[in-house]
């Protein structure tokens, strides 16, 4: 299993609403359009400091195959959609693609971890 993690940055007045384009639109669309070639769900953390609001994504696909299909050939690069970049007030520009070595969390058998 492959994590493509990646960190944005909202204001605490778009907060809720970015969280709600991701729990409500990105991700329901990511499971209807990718759930059988590899994608296998999301986490969202946020994180209020401040004056901003952190957010990370965890986003899990079967393989770094999978990732690449998705995301093209600069798969680390991060795609930021018309509606995130009008609630974001910093992203980065790059995800991180971690394996995932253990976990304490039931895992679906997608293939070794």
């Amino acid at each position: 299993m492959i994590c493509r993690m990646w960190r944005g940055w909202t204001t605490p007045q778009n907060a809720d609403a970015y969280e709600a384009y991701l729990r409500d639109e990105l991700f329901p669309r990511l499971s209807r359009e990718l759930s059988d070639q590899g994608y296998r769900g999301f986490h969202i953390l946020r994180l209020p400091r401040g004056d901003e609001v952190q957010f990370v994504t965890l986003v899990w696909f079967t393989s770094i195959d999978v990732v690449r299909a998705f995301a093209g050939d600069d798969y680390e690069r991060a795609y930021i959609s018309e509606t995130a970049a009008k609630l974001l007030s910093e992203y980065a520009d790059r995800c991180d693609h971690f394996e995932l070595k253990g976990t304490s969390w039931a895992v679906p058998a997608y293939g070794a971890c």
